[in-house]
């Protein structure tokens, strides 16, 4: 992996790639991680039976790629998934 993470970005890619709606492009776009990258990223800091349940779950999975993707998704998150600071409105 060629792109130097912090913390904070390194979970931030873990969480999309958990996310079943965000497509491999859309973490490329934002972080310059290809898939590759993001599966060597999930290799190395996730517990070995956590990696191989997410490889399961993603491994063809239509939502994950985005040309694979129906037209009619156009977004990449459902806008109700993100946790709010206390206090705070999005």
């Amino acid at each position: 992996m060629r792109v130097q993470l912090n913390e904070e970005e390194r979970s931030r890619v873990i969480e999309m790639a958990w996310e079943d709606r965000t497509p491999f492009e859309a973490i490329a776009r934002l972080y310059g991680l290809r898939e590759p990258d993001v599966i060597e990223l999930m290799r190395l800091h996730l517990k070995p039976s956590s990696f191989r349940l997410w490889r399961k779950r993603v491994s063809g999975r239509v939502t994950k790629h985005a040309s694979l993707r129906s037209v009619e998704v156009r977004r990449a998150y459902c806008p109700t998934q993100y946790k709010q600071a206390h206090g705070t409105k999005r």
